[in-house]
């Protein structure tokens, strides 16, 4: 019950609400410092998987689409009891979001930012 108010609510927000009156969640990192974090971009993906546009939701954030097969090797891991293997692959993950979020705001790699609208 809980799960699907709070799918409507965002479904809302983000197709109705957002657009009609200009509204965005602003990213409190990229306020204070002009940097991208690691998750700049997320509102943005899920706006646009949610229009079946996967290849500018990949613009947006890479990062999801590298992240969400190894949470499930992660996830099957961790159900099956190998908690010594999950552990590094969680560690993976985190290096990978870490790193991620340095070099996106590295000028070479000024491709990894999240697309001007």
């Amino acid at each position: 019950m809980w799960g699907t108010s709070l799918t409507a609510g965002g479904v809302l927000y983000l197709k109705v609400l957002a657009p009609v009156f200009n509204l965005s969640i602003p990213c409190p990192f990229h306020a204070l410092t002009g940097l991208y974090c690691p998750g700049c971009g997320i509102t943005r993906v899920i706006t646009s998987l949610m229009d079946f546009n996967l290849a500018q939701a990949f613009r947006f954030n890479s990062l999801l689409f590298l992240l969400l097969p190894i949470y499930v090797l992660y996830s099957v891991l961790r159900l099956k009891g190998y908690k010594k293997f999950s552990d590094y692959v969680m560690f993976v993950m985190l290096v990978l979001t870490v790193s991620f979020g340095i070099l996106r705001n590295i000028p070479m790699f000024s491709w990894l930012a999240p697309v001007q609208l």
